[in-house]
């Protein structure tokens, strides 16, 4: 705990069973009251790994049902099990849990409902290996969101993500994608629902285990951003109305 405010971290897997342990051993249990892994029908050993290294709290899909499929599971067995603060790790390694307690104190002070783990900040992405279509698509669909959003983050794009329990409770998370896209229209959400977002400084590494959308995907998604933004835009400006900025009771 933080604060007396209880910390659960979620790790959407799928195919994950080379790098979840060296992910696990990261996270700090003196600050994380719970860990939670939700499976989305991985081909390899990743649960039976998971249970291993003792991660209590799994989640196993019967069927794939994509990463955004993924997280909505990940957020619901987080409000079941009572957090205040959850934070999104992918299992991949590719983030570094340890600054799960950095991202947690802005929230449990009060000053943030939402903290991002950027990698554009500083020099994270380049030195981590970022490919090169990679760091120059991030630049321009950020700019671009910042710029239809009128809002301002150095990225969108990150996987690395701790929310408030306010934030997961009215937000309508059903409403969006089962795709990639899920995390931009997430951080639409948040943004048009008035909450406040902080961005942390966070290494990141690529490599060969590590989990990558290909070309033709990466392609999709950065259309299904672009989508996204225009929505967000007409709905700020009173042009439009769609189902997904719609706030839940809480």
């Amino acid at each position: 705990m933080i604060l007396g405010q209880k910390i659960v971290v979620v790790m959407p897997a799928y195919n994950a069973s080379k790098t979840v342990e060296d992910t696990y051993k990261e996270i700090d249990l003196d600050v994380v009251d719970e860990v939670v892994l939700v499976d989305d029908a991985s081909s390899d050993n990743t649960v039976e790994v998971a249970q291993k290294i003792g991660i209590k709290h799994i989640v196993s899909h019967e069927e794939n049902l994509g990463y955004g499929g993924n997280q909505k599971s990940c957020y619901r067995k987080a409000l079941e099990l009572g957090a205040d603060i959850t934070i999104m790790v992918h299992p991949d390694y590719q983030y570094t849990p340890k600054l799960i307690p950095s991202m947690s104190y802005l929230i449990a002070n009060g000053l943030y409902d939402c903290t991002l783990g950027s990698r554009i900040l500083g020099t994270g992405a380049m030195k981590g290996g970022m490919p090169i279509y990679k760091y120059i698509a991030n630049r321009f669909l950020t700019f671009s969101q910042n710029l239809l959003g009128g809002y301002k983050l150095s990225e969108y794009h990150t996987g690395y993500r701790a929310f408030s329990k306010k934030v997961l409770e009215t937000i309508n998370l059903e409403a969006n994608s089962d795709d990639f896209v899920f995390d931009n229209q997430m951080l639409s959400q948040i943004i048009y629902a008035g909450y406040e977002i902080a961005e942390v400084t966070c290494p990141t590494k690529y490599f060969a285990e590590g989990s990558s959308i290909n070309f033709r995907r990466s392609v999709k998604y950065g259309l299904g951003v672009l989508e996204t933004s225009c929505k967000h835009f007409l709905q700020r400006m009173n042009l439009a109305q769609f189902k997904m900025y719609e706030l839940k009771s809480k």
